[in-house]
């Protein structure tokens, strides 16, 4: 984008060229399988994320080494077993300078070669420990987007005293949103919610068993709070929680400059 504005103004290049130029760099096409958002992570302050369910190893390799050249991109749904057969492929970017980063709790692969600037602090609770690769999804989520992120786990209702600690630690350490993960009947984004002053972002997960298999009774637990300043992402969405909340500290960044 720099270099096509720098014609611009050198008079390389009319108005119209330079317009037509910032539109079309905007895609990248990679042969007949996948078109890449490349202004995401400027736009958005988020890398751009790759969904790898459905997606061939081969694709996934090629998408990758694509768009490192431009911008950091994550892979998120990779399973163990795929990254460790991609893995080989990927390593001629270590050999430019780009960080490969796998996660295989969360199932995330971040490919980048600087650390983002740093642009807050959030906090991440679960109920229980089954609910951890979903949290670890969104740290690992909010931590490219620029967050400090702090954790608590296994902190449910089925063991309330557990959390008030936890809770007390987050308000000393000023985290500005609170990420609340939990299966079952999905209550503790509810009981978050009545201790504190900051927004929370209540993420269902699909454990249970019964009339909470899938997680739809966390869901709709958390949809029904009668505790005010929740919003509720889809089931096992700790990207879009992640997202929602550097999203909000962003908007608070920009309404103080």
């Amino acid at each position: 984008m720099r270099e096509i504005l720098q014609k611009l103004l050198d008079g390389e290049i009319s108005a119209e060229t330079a317009e037509k130029m910032l539109k079309t760099m905007h895609i990248m096409e990679i042969e007949d399988f996948a078109k890449m958002d490349m202004c995401r992570e400027v736009r958005t302050g988020v890398p751009e994320a790759v969904f790898a369910e459905g997606k061939e190893n081969d694709e996934i390799v090629k998408i990758v080494m694509k768009c490192a050249d431009n911008d950091s991109i994550m892979v998120t749904r990779l399973q163990n077993d795929r990254y460790q057969s991609i893995k080989e492929d990927l390593s001629p970017l270590i050999d430019r300078g780009f960080k490969i980063n796998y996660n295989k709790k969360a199932r995330i692969l971040v490919v980048k070669e600087h650390d983002p600037k740093k642009i807050g602090k959030i906090g991440i609770i679960t109920a229980g420990t089954s609910d951890i690769p979903v949290a670890e999804e969104a740290r690992i989520v909010a931590e490219e987007a620029g967050c400090d992120v702090l954790r608590s786990y296994d902190v449910g209702v089925a063991g309330i005293h557990r959390l008030f600690s936890q809770v007390r630690i987050m308000l000393e350490e000023e985290v500005e949103v609170l990420i609340v993960v939990a299966g079952m009947e999905g209550a503790l984004p509810s009981v978050v919610a009545g201790l504190v002053d900051m927004p929370i972002i209540g993420v269902p997960s699909s454990v249970g068993y019964g009339v909470g298999e899938g997680g739809f009774t966390a869901l709709y637990a958390m949809l029904q709070s009668c505790a005010p300043g929740i919003a509720v992402v889809n089931i096992d969405n700790g990207f879009g929680a992640a997202v929602f909340a550097s999203t909000i500290i962003k908007s608070r960044i920009k309404r103080k400059i």
